[in-house]
C-alpha cells in the first residue's frame, strides 16, 4: 500500500479458477475517505466505517500457504507494504520471490535452504529459540505492532495445526491495530465495539459465521443474512451464530457491535 491513501484506486489485481490455472484479473485494492476505508479483495470487499492506517504489513505464515496468484496480488495490490516471513511462511515468500523486511521465527518449520534464503535477503532477522513463551506468529504482530500504525494483512493462517490456528485468530484480535486474515479459501476480520463493517462478497461464500472473540460480545446486529440478529449478545463460551449465508437476492451483509469483539469469518471452500 503506498504511503499515502487516497480515493483513488490502489493496485489492481484479482484471479479467477478456471482450467486449473489461476488467473489475475479484476480489481484487489484498498481506497480511503476521511469517514471510512475499504479493502477490496478477490471475493469481495470490506468497508470500515472509520478510517484506517495509512500504512500496512503483510505478515505471512507459517499454515497453509496461500496459491501462488493470491500472493502475488497481495503483493502487488501493496507494493510499499512491509513483508514479514514468520518461520514457515518464508517457503511460501521464496515460491515467489517476495524477499522479506524481516525474517522471524525458530526456524523449527521451515526448510532450511528457505530460510537461508530469507537470511540472505531480509533487511533484518530475528532467529528465537524454539523453547520460548510466545509463538512464531505472536512475536511477529508484537514486532508489526510496534512499527507504528498500519493495516495488518496476514496470510497463511489457516490450514494445518487447528491449536496454532486458534492461537492465530486470538492473537490477532488483541492487536491494537486492524487485522485481515485471509487466503482464497477463508478469510477473518474484526468487529469491536462501537464499530461498524460491510463486507459486500463478489463470490457468496459457503458459510459466514461469527465467532465471539470476548467473554461475551453485546448488541451484535447483523443484516444481510439468512439469519439476521438485531442487538444480540453472543457468548465466547456458546457460540451458535456459526453456519450462515448471505441472504437471497443480496450480495452483502452488515455487523455492528456495541460492546466487546466479534469476528467475522467467511468460508468459500473446506
Amino acid at each position: 500500500m503506498p504511503s499515502e491513501i487516497t480515493d483513488d484506486k490502489i493496485g489492481y489485481n484479482h484471479y479467477i479458477t478456471g482450467n486449473n490455472e489461476m488467473e489475475r484479473e479484476t480489481v484487489m485494492e484498498m481506497q480511503k475517505t476521511s469517514e471510512r476505508t475499504t479493502i477490496h479483495l478477490p471475493q469481495g470487499t470490506l468497508d470500515f466505517h472509520r478510517p484506517l492506517p495509512e500504512r500496512a504489513r503483510l505478515l505471512v505464515l507459517g499454515g497453509r500457504a496461500p496459491a501462488v496468484p493470491w500472493l502475488q496480488a497481495w503483493r502487488q495490490a501493496w507494493p510499499s507494504a512491509d513483508v514479514y516471513a514468520v518461520d514457515h511462511g518464508v517457503d511460501a515468500c521464496r515460491r515467489v520471490g517476495l524477499s522479506p523486511t524481516l525474517l522471524i521465527g525458530d526456524a523449527d518449520s521451515a526448510a532450511p535452504e528457505n530460510w537461508r534464503w530469507g537470511e540472505a535477503r531480509a533487511a533484518r532477522v530475528e532467529r528465537h529459540p524454539v523453547e520460548k513463551d510466545f509463538t512464531d506468529t505472536q512475536l511477529a504482530l508484537r514486532r508489526a505492532a510496534e512499527g507504528g500504525p498500519a493495516v495488518l494483512l496476514l496470510t497463511g493462517a489457516f490450514g494445518g495445526r487447528f491449536d496454532h490456528a486458534y492461537s492465530t485468530i486470538f492473537s490477532a484480535a488483541q492487536v491494537q491495530a486492524p487485522c485481515v486474515l485471509a487466503d482464497e479459501r477463508e478469510f477473518v476480520t474484526y468487529v469491536h465495539g462501537g464499530e461498524r463493517l460491510t463486507v459486500a462478497f463478489r463470490q457468496r461464500p459457503k458459510a459466514l459465521s461469527l465467532l465471539p472473540m470476548t467473554t461475551e460480545a453485546e448488541g451484535v446486529t447483523l443484516h444481510g443474512t439468512h439469519w439476521p440478529l438485531t442487538d444480540a449478545t453472543l457468548r465466547q463460551g456458546q457460540p451458535n451464530a456459526v453456519s450462515n449465508v448471505v441472504e437471497e437476492g443480496t450480495d452483502r451483509c452488515m455487523l455492528d457491535v456495541r460492546e466487546g469483539c466479534v469476528a467475522l469469518y467467511a468460508c468459500w471452500e473446506e
